[in-house]
């Protein structure tokens, strides 16, 4: 491997040909090496990139599908495939010839986590399967890998959880009061209890926004805090794009807030706060106000499960959450239907005992 001695600078450095991803020859040039070891290591690596095929490092080939995800995906997103990679996947499978690793091995690594000492929910073991596969399903694409492992190793966790965290009205009630000497958080905690959008979606919106004489809000974005920057980017889906109808009082509650900001633009964020604020601020309301915790994630819940009990359809609660499908409602909070088949049932009762009553009236 052609490595050469800086003599000026008493460094190493490689210079070398390879072919890039269209079949063209280029030459690669890298400097800087305290050692020739350090400078052939890294040719070898680079090259191992390079080589379509499917015995490079597993290490090697998760720097190429993150250089892949960086200029396909939001930063938000990037950055959370990072930290569930570099902290439950790697450390496993890093060293790893990557089509040397066997179903076994992806099972031993399942079993691994399934038992952990931090109790793993099975909503993120299913997130961290999930990425693992992606990985894997790319390597396959690009890579000629022959299978996908943790495919035939099948997944572990499940995509939704069984129970969810909800405030009732009455509960909401009682905390909001709590919130009464805080204009900014009272305001935030009425629009997500009364609307079910995502704290993102709220982060971002402006006065403009909201059309107070048609009593709706807008969605079309979605605030994001990344590497010390403030980012809007697009909402989570193209069904998150959306309007939604809300009641009069919280129209005054929004109008109210807007009049207390000083050197406020309409097209400015409206609320200037971060989510680690309001989490304490609904840590403090619940300890005062003697209300379960929950999240601040859980007033879409909240929201979601005030729909149902008021008899929404599924339909109607997933376009106003922007669901992609109404599959995903569903699935996130069928264990809220139960007590509707009650009711169901009731009804159908009732309905049978009039009409059996009106069939005795006719027959007399």
């Amino acid at each position: 491997m052609p490595t050469y001695k800086d003599k000026k600078n008493g460094t190493w450095y490689c210079k070398f040909y390879y072919c890039n991803w269209t079949g063209k020859r280029k030459q690669h040039l890298k400097r800087g090496f305290r050692t020739q070891k350090s400078a052939k290591a890294y040719e070898r690596d680079f090259l191992s990139k390079t080589h379509v095929s499917p015995d490079i490092k597993f290490s090697a080939l998760v720097e190429l599908y993150m250089e892949d995800c960086r200029s396909r995906l939001k930063p938000t997103t990037v950055q959370n495939k990072e930290y569930v990679i570099n902290d439950k996947v790697l450390p496993y499978f890093g060293e790893m010839q990557l089509n040397k690793i066997e179903p076994a091995a992806v099972r031993r690594w399942q079993n691994e986590l399934l038992t952990h000492k931090n109790g793993y929910t099975l909503t993120y073991l299913k997130t961290v399967h999930n990425q693992l596969s992606a990985i894997f399903n790319y390597a396959m694409k690009y890579y000629k890998l022959p299978s996908n492992p943790a495919r035939v190793t099948g997944a572990m966790g499940k995509k939704y959880t069984d129970s969810i965290q909800f405030w009732t009205k009455d509960e909401f009630d009682t905390f909001i009061v709590e919130m009464n000497d805080k204009p900014l958080a009272s305001t935030i905690f009425k629009i997500l209890f009364w609307t079910g959008i995502r704290i993102g979606e709220l982060l971002a919106l402006t006065l403009d926004d909201f059309d107070f004489v048609s009593q709706t809000v807008r969605i079309n974005k979605n605030y994001a805090r990344h590497n010390g920057q403030d980012l809007l980017l697009t909402p989570k889906t193209p069904k998150s794009n959306r309007i939604i109808m809300i009641p009069a009082f919280l129209c005054e509650a929004v109008q109210d807030y807007s009049k207390i900001r000083y050197d406020y633009h309409p097209k400015d964020r409206l609320f200037l706060t971060t989510k680690n604020t309001l989490r304490n601020d609904i840590r403090r309301g619940c300890e005062a106000s003697g209300i379960k915790r929950i999240r601040v994630h859980d007033l879409r819940h909240s929201h979601a499960s005030l729909l149902i009990e008021l008899g929404f359809s599924p339909l109607l609660i997933s376009e106003r959450l922007g669901h992609d499908r109404i599959e995903t409602t569903l699935q996130t909070y069928s264990h809220l239907y139960p007590n509707k088949h009650f009711e169901v049932a009731d009804k159908l009762q009732k309905l049978a005992i009039e009409t059996t009553e009106i069939h005795r009236k006719i027959e007399e």
